[in-house]
């Protein structure tokens, strides 16, 4: 169906993965860390998907702009998020390096989708 056209972008099936592997990494964190770090890092990596899914639905594109704005700041959060993860030694620094990979990745597909919808 056209309305889930942002399901055919590939920043979003990217992105997608990105949130199953943070989701996956975020496994190995101590248990005291689930209502704390844990929580705040999946809720930030879903709001990538989420704020690319609304941006992609509204028929401005100052209003898409916004949410990809949104979506790209929260992929920097969950970056950030992470780097403390490997640094409290709840990821290793090989896991955080294949992240920091796909997250530039991601990153950079945010920023030209970004400079599509300004044209």
């Amino acid at each position: 169906m056209a309305i889930f056209a942002y399901r055919k972008l590939s920043v979003y099936q990217k992105a997608v993965l990105w949130v199953i592997n943070v989701y996956n990494l975020c496994k190995r964190f101590p248990l005291a860390e689930r209502f704390a770090l844990t929580s705040q890092v999946r809720r930030a990596a879903i709001s990538v998907t989420s704020n690319i899914a609304e941006g992609m639905s509204r028929s401005s594109n100052k209003e898409v702009l916004h949410f990809l704005e949104i979506s790209f700041g929260s992929l920097m959060e969950v970056q950030s998020q992470m780097e403390i993860a490997q640094l409290l030694n709840y990821i290793t620094r090989e896991q955080m390096d294949a992240l920091d990979e796909k997250t530039v990745e991601i990153a950079k597909m945010l920023s030209g989708l970004k400079t599509a919808k300004k044209l």
